[in-house]
């Protein structure tokens, strides 16, 4: 399953990064939400442990899931529920406790079944989407730490994965908040880091969104703003859509202010 190789890769890149840091390095705080590099990395080691936990059994995932969803039920965040299940395990032992999963979770996914359904937070998702999301979630939070420290990230072709996650996830954006989901979708039609051209829709002259696909996926993964980019917008419903969109799973969130995630300078 190539994805599962693009996320390799994507948690690679993110790796090469963090390869020089050590101990209080990893205290460093990002643009997002105030997160730590520590906060990051005990995120991503979390859910790719449970990503691949969901390969094991239904019933496996469950038990592994239960003490998350109650504590997000009772007002808990994320980001202190990964503590207590982390049990100190922090700076230069967390990274490299999430380097040895993530690689695990790729080559576990890379000799599954594509279509396999498995248990997921909230609907049941095939493999191939599943171990997309995990790329996905990867370089988006990979995205603060390039940021905080102050690097451009080096990007590919397999970044059309999130790409297409995004285009996919226009009607969920929409019934997510509430509201009706246009019709037609708008055309879109990006450029990838080679060059390539990727489309997806029937062409449309006035809905449609064109430019990078690093900078839509940026978008869709609420590490940028819309306005923060060079994206082309045409109609009301693309300029709607770009505005609030929303590639990943759970409540409605609204993307960053213009101009509060960039790259950090000195």
């Amino acid at each position: 399953m190539q994805e599962a190789h693009d996320f390799a890769e994507e948690a690679q890149v993110l790796a090469d990064l963090l390869a020089p840091l050590d101990g209080s390095d990893f205290d460093q705080p990002t643009l997002f939400k105030g997160w730590t590099i520590d906060d990051v990395l005990g995120h991503l080691h979390l859910f790719d442990v449970a990503v691949l936990t969901s390969l094991q059994s239904d019933v496996a995932f469950a038990a592994f899931i239960a003490p998350i969803q109650e504590g997000m039920g009772a007002g808990q965040t994320l980001r202190s529920l990964q503590y207590p299940w982390l049990n100190g395990l922090k700076h230069r032992e967390l990274y490299e406790a999430w380097r040895e999963t993530a690689a695990e979770t790729a080559a576990a996914f890379a000799q599954e079944d594509p279509k396999r359904r498995l248990k997921w937070v909230g609907p049941d998702m095939s493999a191939r989407s599943s171990i997309t999301a995990r790329q996905m979630e990867t370089w988006a939070h990979g995205h603060e730490v390039f940021d905080a420290l102050g690097q451009a990230r080096p990007e590919a072709d397999r970044i059309r994965n999130i790409a297409h996650l995004g285009v996919a996830t226009f009607g969920w954006t929409h019934v997510n908040r509430g509201l009706s989901v246009p019709d037609p979708a708008p055309y879109v039609a990006l450029t990838g880091p080679s060059g390539a051209l990727w489309t997806w829709g029937q062409a449309q002259s006035d809905n449609c969104v064109t430019g990078s696909a690093v900078e839509f996926s940026q978008v869709v993964t609420q590490t940028r703003n819309v306005a923060d980019t060079t994206l082309d917008l045409t109609g009301p419903v693309a300029q709607s859509w770009m505005a609030m969109a929303q590639c990943f799973a759970g409540p409605p969130e609204d993307p960053p202010g213009p101009g509060t995630r960039t790259i950090h300078r000195c």
